[in-house]
């Protein structure tokens, strides 16, 4: 193809954004994953582990590895749910809240560098593209019709 598709851009940038994440977070012996989960979890309240996986958009046997890790690491415990017995709330460690703040200021320094260099105006037209193919996905009208093979 003499032209790249949106959906080349879209997966050549995430993974550009991905490689550099997982550099900044090895410089602090973590992950992207971890740094995703740790600035999804309250750093107040805690989280409930059934609602993690939803927020940060990943499958439960994914997520219970990073939770693992994590735990291992000293990042975070599992606590009952005062509210519900049945369930466990994820509460960030002194360690847990530490790392949480400097993958905040990754996160918050990438923004920085993009609002930088791209013009307000560009970066909303950005985001309303991006919502825009959201919306299409998630309400199924991309592929309403069944693509044929010739064979």
């Amino acid at each position: 193809m003499k032209e790249k598709t949106i959906d080349y851009v879209l997966r050549a940038t995430w993974m550009a954004v991905s490689k550099m994440y997982n550099e900044e977070a090895g410089k602090a012996g973590s992950t992207m994953a971890t740094g995703f989960a740790l600035l999804s979890i309250d750093p107040e309240t805690g989280t409930p582990s059934t609602s993690l996986g939803p927020k940060m958009g990943m499958e439960a046997t994914s997520l219970s590895r990073i939770l693992k890790t994590m735990e291992d690491k000293g990042l975070i415990l599992r606590r009952k749910n005062p509210k519900d017995g049945r369930s466990v709330l994820i509460h960030l460690t002194d360690f847990g809240r530490e790392m949480r703040d400097y993958s905040k200021k990754v996160v918050l320094r990438f923004d920085e560098a993009v609002k930088e260099s791209v013009s307000e105006e560009d970066l909303k037209t950005f985001i309303e593209v991006a919502n825009t193919i959201m919306d299409l996905i998630s309400e199924k009208k991309i592929y309403k019709e069944e693509i044929k093979l010739k064979h």
